[in-house]
């Protein structure tokens, strides 16, 4: 039973709200990557668009810290009502426990980054406190790149781990998640894709063809996939 959740920095903001109106009606997070061009090259959506965005839909959101002081956007985002706050490894470390208390106390969940290169010994001391492992099939801050497929291998350990440490954390996927990798990123263990422009928004001019493209890519590519 796999989720959906859209990137919307691949969404066509100048139909913002069509296509949002839409998605409510079919996904199970939305996606903002929130870069400051420091971190990764790139400035994209920011807390600003996830107030904006708060006014269209009740959908759960993932904010994804590409920034390099992610700590500092917590407060901001948990003010917001964010679901999920889902910073990188690197940065989590040193603040991992303190900051779980705090987001729990909120009722929200905390989630952690693994970029390709970044082993998973880095979060194996808090991996009880993690709501949402997101495992990066591309490097960080770039839409259309090509799919490192060794990262499915951290997919597949994690997956293992869980079993036998009986904890409950999700795994989620971000980087090329399309028809070409949908079969072996479920069967990896894969519990959420991140959709952007080749799983879902450039499918077609009409939001709502997309979508269904993409269910149908969805349904062909596994039998283990939800009801839409």
């Amino acid at each position: 039973m796999v989720k959906i959740s859209p990137s919307l920095m691949c969404m066509d903001i100048s139909k913002f709200e069509e296509q949002i109106n839409y998605l409510n009606q079919t996904v199970d997070y939305y996606h903002i990557d929130i870069m400051d061009g420091h971190y990764v090259s790139n400035m994209t959506l920011s807390p600003w668009f996830i107030k904006q965005l708060k006014d269209h839909t009740t959908i759960p959101i993932d904010a994804h810290l590409m920034v390099t002081n992610p700590i500092e956007y917590v407060d901001q985002l948990l003010d917001l009502g964010v679901e999920v706050i889902s910073i990188h490894a690197e940065y989590l470390n040193g603040h991992a426990f303190r900051l779980s208390e705090k987001i729990k106390q909120h009722g929200k969940k905390m989630g952690v980054v693994l970029n390709p290169e970044t082993p998973l010994s880095l979060v194996y001391d808090y991996l009880h406190l993690l709501d949402i492992i997101t495992v990066m099939t591309v490097d960080p801050g770039f839409a259309g790149q090509t799919f490192i497929s060794e990262s499915l291998k951290k997919v597949r350990t994690l997956k293992t781990v869980r079993e036998e440490r009986k904890l409950v954390f999700e795994i989620q996927i971000d980087g090329s998640c399309n028809e070409k990798t949908y079969q072996m990123m479920i069967d990896a263990g894969a519990d959420i894709l991140i959709l952007g422009s080749s799983g879902l928004f450039n499918l077609d001019d009409s939001i709502g063809k997309s979508v269904e493209i993409m269910k149908n890519q969805l349904s062909s590519a596994t039998s283990e996939i939800k009801s839409f």
